[in-house]
């Protein structure tokens, strides 16, 4: 495992919290946050895939991170995701980011135009990096089934010679634990910090030398994550590893951020948790309830919310 990495353990890849009207309801998101970070989360990676951040505009994202700060959800604990086509807008988000005290921001590539060379993306990166400035550091997003834009590993080697101590990790989310293990092998003696987006490769990570974990499950799981991380070389890890992909399993046994929804939904008793933008919509109630039957079937309990 990797040690004092800036977001080392478990980082929840947070849902947004929506009104019925769909517009984002900053208290029932925060009061979501504070849960994650009392039961296991060390990180809280908002405005991500899971988030539903290509749903909002520019002003929504803005009011959104600014909201979370004010309701006294540490921007220390922020991870949020800035990354968008646009580099004007891509660096809005990421200054704000910094400037309210966030020490790293997820960055997608600009995911488009499909087939960039490596030397477009290097331009892109390269563009926003010089443009915000300040000290908030770089991660990079490795998502190429949502994104069609791989992040390679030349590519990585490239930022690291030009961006020292800047571009400080990924995160990983092809699924490919081989991918995964890669990033470890070539980047971590720099520095590099590396996390899945699969909950099921956490452990295996961890004993390769990866940092964490930044992922979806966790928005019900961040218990068991945490037992994997501080357990790491010990047989309970192994044991809640076991559990924690369980879960993985039975969240993604349906459309994966309405099933997460109905789940918090559940766990609150607030049915407005199961408010989505579309093109997302809720689950039906056959969907949620084989999804609640194969939760349950895990044996997690959840802290009350």
């Amino acid at each position: 495992m990797m040690r004092d990495a800036l977001f080392g353990g478990v980082n929840a890849a947070v849902l947004t919290a929506m009104r019925d009207d769909l517009s984002v309801d900053l208290d029932r998101m925060a009061r979501h946050c504070r849960w994650l970070l009392a039961n296991g989360c060390n990180g809280l990676a908002v405005l991500g895939t899971t988030g539903e951040a290509n749903s909002f505009g520019i002003g929504e994202r803005l009011a959104l991170l600014e909201g979370l700060v004010e309701r006294g959800i540490p921007a220390r604990t922020l991870l949020p995701g800035t990354g968008t086509t646009a580099i004007t807008d891509t660096v809005l988000l990421t200054r704000q980011a910094d400037e309210l005290g966030c020490r790293g921001v997820l960055l997608l590539p600009p995911f488009y135009y499909k087939s960039p060379s490596d030397d477009g993306l290097f331009a892109y990166y390269s563009e926003v990096i010089n443009r915000v400035g300040g000290d908030i550091r770089i991660y990079l997003y490795h998502f190429p089934a949502m994104s069609a834009v791989p992040i390679g590993l030349d590519l990585v080697a490239r930022l690291l010679r030009a961006f020292p101590g800047k571009v400080k990790g990924v995160k990983d989310s092809s699924g490919d634990f081989e991918n995964t293990k890669a990033y470890v092998q070539h980047f971590a003696r720099e520095g590099f910090e590396v996390y899945c987006g699969d909950d099921a490769a956490l452990h295996a990570l961890l004993q390769e030398g990866g940092a964490g974990s930044i992922s979806a499950a966790a928005n019900v799981g961040s218990t068991l994550s945490a037992l994997v991380y501080a357990n790491w070389d010990r047989q309970a890890g192994v044991d809640a590893q076991i559990t924690l992909s369980a879960v993985r399993k039975a969240v993604s046994s349906t459309a994966l951020i309405p099933g997460l929804k109905a789940l918090v939904a559940r766990h609150t008793g607030d049915e407005r948790w199961t408010n989505i933008r579309p093109p997302h919509l809720p689950l039906s109630p056959d969907s949620a309830g084989r999804l609640f039957r194969a939760f349950d079937a895990c044996g997690l309990k959840l802290a009350a919310a």
